[in-house]
């Protein structure tokens, strides 16, 4: 007799998992928009989805709508006469509005209707764009890496396209720029895990699956349809992958759902070359006790849910398809208006981190602008610095020194005089002011920069202000003379 039987049971097991939404990655994408951005992507929403309403400017704000609730809200179970409720009452009437706007608002940004803060000038509004490059760089500068792997990524950011793909092979990069084969791979990965997410892929496949690993990353069937059906992904063989997977149809159909929302070409939105109309987001008001932050919401489109298709879920006439419709709908406006709340949120506890570390710029000007890195800052608001690098990207605050977009306030520090530190941003403009004030036949050396920055208290050398002027565009000492 076998001494193996088989046993039947049941096991019951705990364990976590972390499932991305399509939600989620709405949400990843709103918090990256800035006002303008976002603007057009409510209105188109309010397109798609029938269910959606801008509410008329005449009509009372979220916060009226939620004390009033609060205030004739009935006793759970009654009418106001203190009867039992109706039970063919529209089912959306009995959601308490206020309780999930609350949960999504936080009591920082909500301004006082009697304030009224000072808007900047329309002059303001026009900014160049972020380059790809630039948006890149600027994350390297406020990381943490061996030099030699910084070198490397300078090198791996210096060639990627339009699109954001690593356009040479990475031995080719490492060769060119006399990298060791493993400080370039270290830099690689040090891109790729920069925002925005799937930069630095060498195909789509790559991008997809970097994106799928930080957004989804217990979502192996999302990533083993990218990484083994890729082919027939793209031509919407859905039936053979699922076949070839062994897998439910209606499960692939999902996780097809989630790659649709993922972003193929993650450079583009920073290789706009036209100038652009921007509109800070956020406004750093001067107060009695230092600086509020206050969102700049005008323009935005108010959104809520249409009476009329909320009264055809109670509508007995309507049929089971239509009411299953229309609660797909609602799902999906929920979503939007929680991802919107939690866009302000987000920003809004970053910008309190930025006036308490920053009020001396606030108050006096750049001058006064203390070193700050990402990391320190979503530690202290509590996410993850890739939170915050979208968070500020692209965006703008309206601040007593005029209009500043927010990432600037993020620079690593320097060594400067007596020992102090100094945020990097402050020695380029001292660079930079040299050059603009050198006699243009005799145009300063980089060397003799280092020399003049040594005598005032700036220990850098001469490879480190050729970077310095590269990075801000400045020719170099031969070109600058040739010109002249």
């Amino acid at each position: 007799m076998d001494r193996f039987q088989p046993r039947l049971g049941l096991d019951l097991r705990v364990a976590q998992k972390q499932i991305l939404t399509p939600g989620l990655v709405q949400m990843v994408k709103i918090l990256a928009l800035n006002k303008l951005e976002l603007r057009e992507m409510i209105n188109q929403e309010i397109v798609a989805n029938p269910v959606l309403e801008e509410v008329p400017e005449e009509s009372p704000s979220l916060d009226e709508v939620a004390q009033k609730l609060e205030a004739t809200a009935p006793q759970p179970g009654a009418d106001d006469n203190g009867n039992g409720a109706d039970s063919s009452a529209d089912s959306f009437e009995e959601i308490d509005f206020g309780s999930f706007f609350r949960d999504y608002l936080d009591p920082g940004y909500r301004a006082p209707a009697s304030e009224v803060y000072e808007q900047p000038s329309p002059e303001n509004y026009l900014a160049q764009p972020s380059s790809l490059s630039g948006h890149l760089e600027w994350q390297l500068s406020l990381t943490e890496c061996p030099e030699e792997v910084r070198e490397a990524a300078h090198s791996i950011i210096g060639n990627l396209n339009e699109d954001g793909y690593l356009s040479a092979p990475l031995e080719e990069v490492a060769q060119a720029g006399e990298h060791r084969r493993e400080d370039a791979q270290q830099a690689l990965n040090l891109v790729q895990a920069m925002d925005p997410l799937g930069v630095g892929a060498r195909n789509l496949q790559e991008c997809l699956l970097i994106q799928l690993r930080s957004l989804a990353p217990t979502n192996r069937l999302a990533q083993q349809i990218v990484a083994d059906h890729l082919k027939q992904l793209q031509s919407k063989q859905y039936r053979e992958i699922a076949r070839a997977l062994d897998r439910p149809l209606e499960a692939v159909e999902r996780a097809v759902e989630l790659i649709r929302k993922l972003d193929p070409r993650p450079g583009q939105r920073y290789n706009k070359t036209e100038p652009r109309l921007i509109e800070p987001d956020v406004t750093f008001a001067k107060t009695s006790d230092g600086f509020d932050v206050r969102l700049n919401d005008e323009g935005l489109p108010q959104l809520r849910l249409s009476r009329y298709y909320r009264g055809l879920l109670s509508d007995r006439n309507a049929t089971p398809e239509v009411r299953k419709q229309i609660k797909v709908w609602c799902a999906s406006a929920f979503q939007l208006m929680k991802n919107i709340e939690q866009r302000k949120r987000t920003i809004v506890r970053v910008c309190e981190v930025i006036i308490r570390r920053q009020r001396e710029f606030l108050e006096k000007g750049m001058d006064y602008l203390q070193p700050m890195m990402i990391k320190e800052v979503a530690e202290e608001v509590g996410v993850h610095p890739s939170t915050v690098s979208r968070a500020v990207a692209g965006k703008y605050a309206h601040t007593p020194q005029g209009v500043v977009e927010l990432r600037s306030f993020f620079s690593e520090a320097v060594q400067g005089p007596a020992g102090n530190s100094t945020p990097l941003v402050n020695l380029k403009r001292l660079v930079k002011k040299m050059i603009e004030e050198e006699d243009s036949a005799r145009p300063l050396t980089d060397d003799h920069i280092a020399r003049l920055l040594h005598q005032q208290g700036y220990n850098v050398t001469r490879r480190t202000v050729a970077k310095y002027r590269e990075d801000m565009r400045i020719p170099s000492t031969h070109q600058r003379r040739a010109k002249s």
